[in-house]
């Protein structure tokens, strides 16, 4: 089967999905190791930021929101609240459902694990010269709108 050479933009998007990992990996490993707790997977960081922007959010539509099965988001509150990292509480609207609020606890994580993040990130930019950090600075508003491009496909 001949191979077909990739498009620009499809080569760019390999490289910027291969460097965007990296970053996220090594940012995600530094903040755990200096933070501390149970380390929790990718899905439960996403919910606990659902519920940190969205107090009150029920199950069914945080699924809606992070794209994935209602049971799925269940397993995931149950794992959290048992970790005291979430509170369940009655939905005065609908008595069958729950409302998700942080726990104090799941605050201090997520404030304790951005700190430390944005600490590591602006060493790693101290080491980098001017012309790299102007570089990376220029590029956030496109960036911005490469995100909103994404968000609006989903």
């Amino acid at each position: 089967m001949p191979t077909t050479t990739p498009t620009r933009e499809e080569a760019l998007a390999s490289e910027l999905t291969t460097a965007w990992g990296g970053v996220r990996r090594r940012l995600r490993r530094s903040a755990r190791a200096r933070v501390g707790g149970e380390p929790l997977t990718g899905s439960q960081v996403e919910v606990l930021r659902l519920v940190e922007t969205q107090p009150g959010v029920g199950v069914r539509d945080a699924a809606a929101a992070l794209h994935l099965a209602p049971n799925t988001v269940s397993t995931l509150v149950g794992g959290l609240a048992t970790a005291g990292l979430l509170d369940r509480r009655p939905d005065p609207g609908d008595r069958r459902a729950t409302q998700l609020h942080l726990t104090p606890a799941a605050t201090t994580r997520l404030r304790r694990w951005r700190d430390e993040r944005d600490r590591v990130l602006a060493s790693a930019l101290e080491h980098l010269d001017a012309d790299d950090r102007r570089h990376l600075e220029a590029s956030l508003p496109a960036l911005e709108r490469l995100l909103a491009e994404l968000e609006r496909d989903t």
